[in-house]
This record gives C-alpha cells, sequence and structure tokens, in this order.
C-alpha cells in the first residue's frame, strides 16, 4: 500500500480539483479553458444542470456566449455540455473503447444484435450514419426516432409498451448521435437534434485525435481521484477490463480507508495539502456527487439514499468538503423558495452560508428570493 490518505483529504482534494473553492465570477465566459469540469463535460439534467453547475465553479454564466459550448450524449448516454472547439476531440475520446465495452454500453440492445450477427460497433456506425443522413436541419428527438424506425432493421427496435409503438433502442440511438455528429441544441426539452458546427467529419469515419485534457479515464482520476479501476470503470460505464487496459502510467497508489487507489503523479501534492472551505447548492447531476465510492461521499446509509431516491433527486448542501443535507427548489411564478433539509446542527454560519446559495440559484434562474424553508 501507499501513503494513507484520510477520507477528509479526498473530499478537500475533489473541492480543489473541481474548482468548487473558486469565487463566484471569479472566470469570465472568456476563460473557459481553465473551467476543468469541460474538460471531462457537465452533466446536462434538469433546470440546475450544466450551466449551474459552471456557475457554482465561479463562471459568470451570464456573460457567456452560448456558441462557446455544444450539448451532446457522452457519458453514460447522458447530455453533457463542452467547449465547441473541443468537439471533435471529446467526440473521439468518448467513443468505445472496444466491442465488449460497446456491447456494455448499449445495454438491452446488444443481445438481438448479436442474436442477428451484428456487432455493438457496426449497430453504432449503422445508426450514427442513418442519424445523420436524417438529420440535415434540427428536429425534435420523436420525429427522428420515427424516421430512423423506418430505415433500421429488426435487431435494431424494440416494441415501447408505454408508447404503444415500435422504437430504436434508446443507447444506440444517443451513443450513435454525436457518432454521426450531431449535437443538441441547448436547453431544448423535448431534445432537438442538429448537425454539430465545427464537426466536420463524423467519428465513424475515422477519429480525430483525443487531446490529453479529454482522455475519459485520466480526467476521471483527476477530478474524482483518488480512485479504483472498478470505480473509474462504473463512472464511466465501461468495461473494467478496457479501463484497466488504459490506465495511465503516471499514477501513484495510495491507501484510502484501507483500499488500495491510485491519484495522477501530477495531483498528489494537492491530495496530501488539499483543504476545502466553501459552501455550495449543488445541482443534483453535479460531478461532485457522481463518483462510484458513495459511502465514502455520505456515510450515513439513511442519508446517502436520501440524496439518491427513484424519483425527484434533490440537490446537495455542501459546505467546506462535506455533504450535509438537501435543498429542492419551489417556484411560485417569479418567485423562488429553497427547500432545505440539513443533516448538521444549523448555526449562524450555515444559515448564512445557505441563504447565500439561495439567493445566487435565485438570480441564475432570474427570480425573486422568497426565502429558504428548513424543513426535517
Amino acid at each position: 500500500m501507499g501513503t494513507t490518505v484520510s477520507r477528509e483529504q479526498v473530499l478537500s482534494y475533489r473541492v480543489h480539483a473541481q474548482q468548487l473553492d473558486r469565487e463566484a465570477g471569479t472566470l469570465a465566459s472568456a476563460s473557459l479553458d481553465d473551467v476543468a469540469l469541460l474538460d471531462m463535460g457537465a452533466q446536462d439534467t434538469g433546470p440546475d444542470g450544466a450551466l449551474w453547475a459552471l456557475a457554482v465553479r465561479g463562471v459568470d454564466t451570464a456573460a457567456l456566449d452560448p456558441t462557446a459550448l455544444t450539448t451532446a450524449w457522452t457519458l453514460r448516454g447522458a447530455p453533457h455540455v463542452y467547449r465547441r472547439a473541443d468537439l471533435p476531440s471529446v467526440a473521439s475520446a468518448v467513443q468505445p473503447f472496444s466491442e465488449a465495452d460497446a456491447a456494455k454500453r448499449i445495454f438491452d440492445a446488444s443481445k438481438p444484435l448479436k442474436a442477428a450477427g451484428i456487432t455493438s460497433l457496426q449497430a453504432l456506425d449503422t445508426v450514427a450514419r442513418e442519424m445523420r443522413a436524417i438529420v440535415d436541419e434540427p428536429m425534435v428527438k420523436g420525429d427522428v426516432s420515427t424516421a430512423l424506425t423506418a430505415r433500421l432493421a429488426e435487431p435494431y427496435l424494440r416494441w415501447c409498451r408505454p408508447c404503444q409503438a415500435t422504437h430504436p433502442y434508446e443507447m444506440p440511438f444517443r451513443f450513435g448521435a454525436l457518432r454521426g455528429g450531431l449535437e443538441l441544441q441547448a436547453g431544448t426539452s423535448p431534445p432537438v437534434l442538429q448537425r454539430a458546427e465545427g464537426l466536420d467529419t463524423p467519428p465513424f469515419e475515422g477519429s480525430a485525435p483525443v487531446d490529453p485534457r479529454h482522455d475519459v479515464v485520466r480526467a476521471t482520476l483527476h477530478l474524482l481521484g483518488p480512485a479504483t479501476v472498478k470505480q473509474v470503470a462504473g463512472y464511466l460505464d465501461a468495461t473494467v477490463a478496457d479501463v484497466g487496459r488504459r490506465w495511465p502510467h503516471d499514477t501513484t497508489e495510495v491507501e484510502v480507508d484501507g483500499e488500495q487507489r491510485w491519484v495522477l503523479d501530477d495531483d498528489v501534492d494537492a491530495l496530501l495539502a488539499a483543504c476545502a472551505t466553501t459552501a455550495r447548492l449543488l445541482g443534483p447531476y453535479d460531478l461532485f456527487l457522481q463518483g462510484r465510492d458513495r459511502d465514502l461521499l455520505v456515510p450515513d446509509a439513511a442519508h446517502a439514499k436520501a440524496l439518491r431516491p427513484v424519483i425527484g433527486r434533490p440537490g446537495a448542501v455542501l459546505l467546506g468538503r462535506e455533504v450535509v443535507g438537501l435543498w429542492r427548489p419551489r417556484k411560485s411564478g417569479s418567485r423562488l423558495t429553497v427547500n432545505v433539509e440539513l443533516w448538521t446542527r444549523r448555526t449562524r454560519a450555515t444559515d448564512a452560508a445557505v441563504e447565500s446559495g439561495a439567493e445566487a440559484l435565485a438570480a441564475f434562474r432570474g427570480l425573486r428570493l422568497a426565502g429558504v424553508d428548513h424543513v426535517g
């Protein structure tokens, strides 16, 4: 085993690596190259998604040039926001590592394809080509799905009981989009697909070089480390074997709660020196909450379960390095109330920190804060 590192050091390091300790407005729109989260992609799920994740990391989102960012289905099939200039490198970086990896990522779609003698990678290329041919102008997801259904053979399709209709399998559809050079229009629900500006050669026709910043294994280790191969694979929804084959050589072994983990060599000093002092209302799918060592993030089992309900995931209250409670927004007209459930003793300092976070959230949404309601 390597150097012993405490849970507190790990969480403090992640706060620092993810820039959650930067002051609001520190990073102007012209400084997106300095936003580490955009190397990995900011998950854009729900109203407090990618842009809120950037805001709590110091970015002045009100001054952002919307054309500087792009949204695509990437890791785990979820929508993520990236710098537009990085898209060719990102599109290559997020592709499956192997046939086995592709089969894992597309879940239940792999079985009928395999039975028909179609590999998962072949299927992704077929879906990508057909989607690119269909989407020659912006189209709503449902219209793309309908047109794609008419072009695909039976192994690519499934019967959808809720819709009482036949659709393409969901995950090949999502992973096929960027593979076919398609992005999502920002802020659309249902999603609108369009050809991606700056991605003239779709990845299935030939991969662009991957910038080391976008290497998804390295990025996960940097932002969610120290970690094991299994934890990184879990976050990426990749196979453990493929992640192991791509494991960086420049890593240092450390021990966390008796477990062998690794951190990038360049991050060792920051890990050992980290001391977090911050207060943030994190969105439900913020990267800080997405590590696969969930018992390290929130050791109390009841609290960990409350943080990830099956339906209606709440946001998390981050004080220092600790997740100390939950928050949920309640909008009424132009007013926003933030309901907060703290797992720690309330003090003037904690109340002031939560109030400041709620004010920032209301301003981000263009609303007036009606108040903070403490529940529980």
